[in-house]
């Protein structure tokens, strides 16, 4: 649906959402990391609300309890799926927060207004639907926002009650804050494809543009819902889907998001743009993954390709864009040049990418040329396997043998199959998917942990353990240099796990005087405080903190006695002398100049 007062590009649609909230006494808070600080549970910042789940917890944010901002995500969830229409690996979220302030009244009227009224989205009311949730046995239906929706204009047969799939946003665990939500959909004008239509339909019908949540529910582990103290509003809205709905456009690659990056593309490959289905299909996975990888590449904590976490991801991105390339032609050269129009593109709304522009391009180059002689080899292996493979009278390479080509030869499973079909045989898929799930169970070790704040839960000895990174990070800045610098952490109530920027492996001697240090700060029983100030008065304190990294106006600084001053969100406890004596377990490699620590708190 086009809209005729409302902007026109991703420039004016976040620069109009913060001025509307700003005027409503939200502090404009600046978007955070691609990769989440201290969070065992999710590799990339999925969402606006990753870097405030303290803060949505009950700890004050330094910048007040009205927020606003644009955040970049990544979700990996859905990779298979990119090149339809509506799935992305990297977007930009535009959200805004009530921590303990207002709630569903005024969140609702302000989402109305911002939608309706011409001074800001314009939209014709009459073509908006919303949907609330439901309730079941657990929790009751949520009558109060319908009633809200109805008072400012929605009719009542444009007010859809969905089930908990549809309408609730639960913990990430077992427990934890959680609540229904209420969506927002504009009607396309397409018919309907029947008499059960509604929002939520993956017709096409109802384009979904706005999600508010209500956090006014902390489950408990016996499974019951007991009302929050603090209830929150966390709220999410797409740069790219909103510029897409707002424009007439069917597809996000219509707009100025992709437009430049496909021109890029249809060049090199000769391919042009709606060529046919698997034309266009390669042609959106191609874009939308060295976008992706340019900013993860380009983020202040951003990480190098590799076959762990993060760089794995990373590695998975960028081989699946080469391997698209493949199928349109392109046997190299295929990465930089989109990669610099994606610089060019965000270069203003986002200054570290051009500020690493020489890192990410060289990287990529590294990568694709890496990845080629992958293929080679690969193909070599294929080959050689070929003669007993064409003896096997079920013309079917088994599963087991797919995963060794991919497992050890990096050999993805696509081009398997590509080759197989060339010599009249398939793949055993699912064999290979059982395989594969099989190595991801072993390398995952165990379940995944509940998301509480940045950490695995907000235990006491998790945040001793927390506390314990601060004393870390100095004492390996006094034993190695100032060069070192946190490049992530990953803390659960049993241990530690610290990143950090260094060229080469720590002798046992350096581990030694880190420990020594770290444990003689236990023993001074230093206290543990807290200031608020601005990121100029953070700094001339001397302060550790990634200040390449966007902070709010006002951080947080944590200082350890005489020792440690670092900027940090918590939580903390109040004197060293609880946290036991320190031992380093192991220090090894985690990527290409980045070295990882692993450590526990033992009794004394």
């Amino acid at each position: 649906m086009k809209s005729t007062n409302a902007p026109k590009t991703g420039k004016e649609l976040r620069k109009l959402y913060l001025r509307f909230f700003s005027e409503r006494n939200h502090r404009v808070i600046p978007g955070k990391s691609l990769i989440p600080e201290n969070d065992p549970t999710v590799l990339f910042t999925t969402a606006g609300m990753h870097p405030l789940v303290p803060f949505l917890l009950g700890e004050p944010h330094p910048e007040g309890k009205r927020l606003v901002n644009v955040q970049k995500c990544i979700r990996t969830g859905d990779i298979d799926e990119v090149g339809d229409p509506s799935h992305l690996t990297f977007f930009e979220m535009l959200g805004n927060w009530s921590l303990g302030d207002y709630f569903k009244e005024e969140a609702i009227r302000m989402s109305y207004d911002f939608l309706t009224s011409p001074d800001w989205l314009g939209l014709d009311p009459d073509t908006l639907s919303v949907t609330v949730f439901a309730g079941d046995e657990e929790v009751p239906a949520d009558n109060e926002s319908a009633a809200i929706w109805n008072s400012v204009g929605i009719p009542k047969e444009r007010i859809y009650f969905l089930d908990r799939s549809e309408n609730w946003w639960g913990p990430a665990g077992a427990t934890g804050p959680c609540g229904p939500d209420t969506e927002m959909f504009v009607d396309t004008g397409k018919e309907t494809c029947g008499p059960e239509c509604k929002p939520g339909c993956s017709c096409g019908k109802y384009f979904e543009v706005w999600n508010d949540v209500f956090m006014e529910y902390n489950k408990q582990a016996d499974g019951t819902y007991v009302p929050l103290s603090q209830k929150n509003v966390d709220t999410g809205m797409g740069v790219e889907r909103t510029i897409a709905m707002l424009l007439g456009k069917k597809t996000v690659y219509e707009t100025e998001f992709f437009q430049p990056i496909l021109r890029s593309l249809e060049e090199h490959t000769g391919k042009p743009y709606g060529e046919s289905e698997e034309t266009t299909n390669s042609l959106r996975i191609i874009s939308d993954h060295i976008k992706a990888s340019v900013f993860i590449l380009g983020d202040p904590r951003g990480v190098s390709p590799s076959n762990l976490g993060q760089g794995y991801i990373l590695r998975r991105l960028l081989r699946r864009a080469i391997r698209h390339g493949r199928k349109l032609g392109v046997e190299g050269g295929l990465l930089t040049k989109p990669a610099g129009i994606v610089i060019e593109m965000y270069r203003d709304v986002y200054p570290e990418l051009a500020e690493r522009e020489a890192f990410i391009l060289e990287e990529l180059q590294s990568e694709e040329v890496r990845f080629l002689e992958t293929l080679k080899k690969g193909e070599h292996e294929f080959e050689k396997l070929l003669p007993n493979l064409l003896k096997n009278k079920t013309a079917v390479i088994p599963g087991r043998l797919a995963f060794k080509l991919y497992d050890t030869y990096g050999f993805p499973v696509e081009i398997t199959e590509e080759l197989a079909s060339e010599h009249g045989l398939s793949v055993d898929r699912e064999g290979f998917q059982k395989a594969f799930e099989k190595h991801q169970q072993m390398s995952k070790k165990g379940a995944e942990k509940s998301f509480k704040g940045g950490l695995a839960d907000n235990t006491t000895q998790t945040t001793r353990l927390h506390t314990a990174t601060h004393l870390l990070h100095k004492a390996l800045r006094m034993v190695l240099g100032d060069h070192v610098e946190q490049k992530g952490s990953n803390i659960t109530p049993e241990r530690l796990r610290f990143d950090f920027s260094h060229p080469e492996k720590m002798s046992p001697e350096q581990i030694e005087e880190v420990e020594r240090i770290v444990n003689e700060q236990i023993e001074r029983d230093l206290p543990v405080s807290v200031e608020v100030m601005s990121q100029d008065e953070a700094k001339e304190s001397g302060a550790i903190a990634l200040f390449g990294e966007k902070y709010e106006e006002q951080v947080k600084v944590y200082t350890i006695g005489d020792f440690s001053k670092e900027v940090c969100g918590g939580p903390h406890v109040e004197r060293t002398g609880e946290l036991g004596r320190f031992r380093i377990k192991k220090e090894q490699s985690s990527s290409s100049g980045i070295r990882r620590i692993r450590a526990v708190l033992e009794e004394r």
